[in-house]
């Protein structure tokens, strides 16, 4: 049986590939684009729409990748915002999303502390909806991704006790996942990396004083019998006074929180009051999307993702004093394609920019795979430009030139075996 997992998991993986490489060509959009709304794609999200139980209830859009798309939603429950990750309801990425759950539980009962620089799960579920039944991920409300922070320098890199500050958290927390859980990224780049704070205050919700959206519709309908119809939580059933107490603590909450802010003289955001409410009456997947223009630069959620830019950053002064105040602490997310030192679901991993020689040429891999990633965004926090800049096609001249230089000391050192060494001619080296 475990034979027939592992099996059918390097299936899904195989197909995960193939559909980012077909379509990394266009991945320049702002959103998801509507052909991959159909059964067993995306499930179509609208402002104001509640999830397990009316517990989460979507707020705005924060980013999108190929395999899911992510959402600001305030949890009723806890009283706090959070970042929902809604993923396509195929079974290779259902299968993949259940893995990712465990190595994300993994990560969260090992740090109970919350000082190992990694994100957090906070909660996992199934909604079903016309495309099928979707996993459902809560994670840990943070702020922009370090190429969000690249652009606030228009690309011309931050000073280098900056670089190095950021350099000290990704490596916690890379530390921790190598050295006491034996798990490998695969993925590293700046968008995996985000802030725990956004870079511009006036745009993160917890402080902005933007008043809260509640349910957009009742979340469980009674059938005649009394029993509850079409939610379902991990709990079980909710009750109909659970749910009555539930919306009357999102109404407490969202009052109590508007009052905090207008105490302290925060001022409300109409503007994006007036989008949710438009995105709120939209009648089709093609209207929800051109509605939720509230996007923020952080993909939590679903790697090899893009997200909506927003509005203009302000002029070269306003940004260099946002980057002045801005807290650097940051954490690594997006562990969609993560495995094992000793369990590996593919061989062909991480973005192309950030893909070390092992991988190139075809051979094992390990943690090491992540240093390199690492130094690469080293490079290009510190510069503003990627140290590789490989394209699709047969034209890898340049970059070829610069894998040689860096693999040069690998051979001298003698690490590379000769299994590596008759690969990495043949791949042209």
């Amino acid at each position: 049986m475990e034979g027939f997992n592992q099996e059918r998991r390097l299936n899904a993986a195989a197909v995960e590939v193939v559909e980012v490489e077909e379509s990394s060509d266009d991945c320049s959009s702002e959103d998801e684009g509507t052909d991959d709304y159909r059964r067993g794609g995306y499930h179509a999200v609208r402002i104001g729409d509640s999830f397990n139980g009316g517990r989460y209830v979507v707020q705005s859009k924060l980013g999108w990748g190929h395999f899911s798309t992510v959402w600001l939603a305030w949890d009723t429950l806890m009283s706090q915002f959070v970042a929902l990750k809604v993923q396509k309801s195929a079974q290779h990425y259902t299968e993949a999303a259940m893995d990712e759950i465990t190595i994300l539980k993994q990560i969260a009962e090992c740090d109970q502390d919350d000082k190992k620089c990694v994100v957090k799960l906070l909660d996992n579920f199934k909604h079903s909806g016309p495309n099928g039944q979707h996993v459902c991920m809560v994670f840990e409300y943070l702020g922009d991704n370090l190429l969000t922070l690249l652009k606030y320098t228009d690309y011309r890199g931050l000073p280098i006790h900056m670089v190095k500050e950021l350099c000290y958290h990704v490596l916690v927390g890379l530390d921790y996942l190598h050295r006491q859980l034996s798990i490998i990224h695969t993925d590293l780049k700046p968008e995996n990396i985000l802030l725990c704070s956004t870079i511009d205050p006036s745009k993160d919700p917890r402080k902005s004083g933007t008043p809260l959206i509640l349910s957009s519709h009742k979340d469980i309908t009674m059938l005649d019998g009394g029993s509850v119809k079409g939610y379902v939580t991990s709990n079980g059933n909710l009750t109909k006074n659970h749910n009555k107490k539930i919306r009357r603590k999102a109404k407490q909450a969202a009052q109590c929180f508007v009052g905090k802010e207008a105490s302290l003289g925060t001022k409300g955001g109409q503007d994006s009051s007036a989008s949710a409410e438009s995105s709120f009456n939209a009648k089709s997947n093609s209207d929800m999307l051109n509605s939720s223009n509230r996007m923020s630069n952080a993909d939590a959620a679903k790697g090899s993702g893009k997200e909506y830019e927003g509005p203009k950053r302000g002029s070269r002064s306003t940004r260099r004093k946002l980057l002045e105040a801005i807290d650097l602490k940051c954490k690594v997310v997006d562990f969609g394609s993560a495995c094992w030192t000793y369990k590996q679901f593919t061989d062909d991993i991480q973005t192309r920019q950030y893909r070390c020689p092992e991988v190139i040429v075809g051979s094992k891999y390990s943690t090491s795979a992540d240093l390199w990633s690492f130094a690469c965004i080293c490079f290009e926090l510190a510069t503003g430009d990627v140290l590789f800049d490989p394209h699709s096609g047969d034209n890898f001249d340049r970059d070829e030139v610069k894998v040689h230089y860096f693999i040069t000391p690998y051979f001298l050192l003698g690490l590379f075996n000769v299994i590596v060494l008759h690969k990495f001619a043949y791949f042209g080296g």
